[in-house]
């Protein structure tokens, strides 16, 4: 069977680049196509040179027929690129933010404008694999998670379905600096971040949302989301620690709650080829570089508290790994294809 053609709009943020890392050495794909106005005309091994085996060269435009896009675009941005596309019949996977929250009215309080484009929100599929993987496989246009959530969700999403929860949820997160992204700004400067961690975003994050959408999706009654954000002095990786009070109902029904905390999660993800339940609290070294997330859930008896601990890479799982998990999806590939690099270390 022949390759497909690929294509990445805006190869030059680090989702992009990474997404390039991984596209290159996928079996099934000829990537023949990266955009980037900016840098436009330069080799891409020129611009990022760990990609020194690359001939391309990064093209002001999409000059070239393909069969399925990555937008790598800012929010807003990237929904007018993505429109004509799908339009024409391509398949598209949207990693920025314009496709993820179903309800526009929310994307215009989070993001600061009414929807590009609206028309679209329906038929967009919020690409967790481990949630919407039939969703997926059929879908023509694909929302890539935000790296926060993925973390999160997949840390919720066993309790949630299971009922186990009942009032607010709390997500305490630390994430890498590559999370804010490639632009020069004060706070991620070294000598402002370096040997410091700081909460920011206190008033509330453009990520909670998501996050709630998806709870409210596997339990109607889900109570608010508590979400805080902190950056820490490393490169690449979130750890996620979720706290939510266990339903009674569910306590006074389970014989040994903290075994069945344990089997609904590895129930759960039983079939999730990139969700590993561990044994021992996880670090986000433990998940560097991979398309893997850990997740670690424990039972608090004094406080009926279920804690749960997630580790992932925020480029990776949390951004271009889960892309082309989507893309193998999309495209009848084993989920797995090209995504089975172990983690880094140390």
């Amino acid at each position: 069977m022949a390759q497909i053609r690929v294509a990445i709009v805006n190869v030059t943020g680090y989702i992009g680049v990474d997404l390039a890392r991984l596209l290159l050495q996928h079996p099934e794909v000829d990537l023949c196509c990266v955009t980037g106005r900016s840098l436009a005309g330069k080799r891409l091994s020129e611009v990022f040179p760990h990609l020194a085996g690359s001939e391309l060269v990064i093209q002001p435009e999409l000059d070239t027929s393909v069969d399925f896009v990555f937008s790598a675009m800012p929010h807003k941005a990237s929904a007018e690129v993505v429109e004509p596309l799908v339009k024409q019949g391509l398949r598209v996977i949207d990693v920025s933010a314009d496709f993820r929250l179903k309800d526009p009215h929310q994307y215009e309080t989070w993001y600061g404008g009414p929807h590009p484009c609206p028309q679209l929100l329906a038929s967009a599929v919020y690409g967790l694999p481990e949630l919407h993987r039939t969703e997926i496989a059929q879908a023509q246009l694909v929302a890539n998670p935000g790296c926060y959530p993925t973390g999160a969700i997949l840390a919720l999403a066993p309790a949630m379905a299971a009922g186990m929860a009942e009032g607010d949820i709390i997500v305490d997160s630390k994430s890498g600096v590559s999370g804010a992204g490639r632009s020069l700004t004060l706070s991620t400067h070294f000598a402002e971040c370096n040997e410091s961690v700081a909460a920011y975003a206190v008033e509330g994050h453009r990520h909670m949302p998501e996050i709630r959408q998806e709870c409210a999706r596997l339990d109607s009654n889900a109570g608010e989301v508590i979400f805080q954000p902190h950056l820490v002095p490393m490169t690449r990786g979130i750890l996620s620690t979720c706290y939510l009070r266990l339903s009674q109902d569910w306590l006074q029904g389970t014989f040994d709650p903290e075994q069945a905390v344990v089997q609904a999660y590895r129930d759960f993800y039983a079939d999730a080829p990139f969700v590993r339940v561990v044994d021992l609290p996880p670090a986000t070294k433990h998940v560097w570089g991979s398309n893997y997330c850990h997740v670690f859930p424990r039972l608090d008896f004094r406080t009926a508290r279920l804690l749960v601990i997630s580790c992932i890479d925020n480029l990776v799982k949390g951004g271009a790994g889960e892309a082309v998990q989507n893309m193998n999806l999309m495209c009848g590939f084993p989920e797995t294809c090209g995504l089975g690099a172990l983690p880094v270390y140390p």
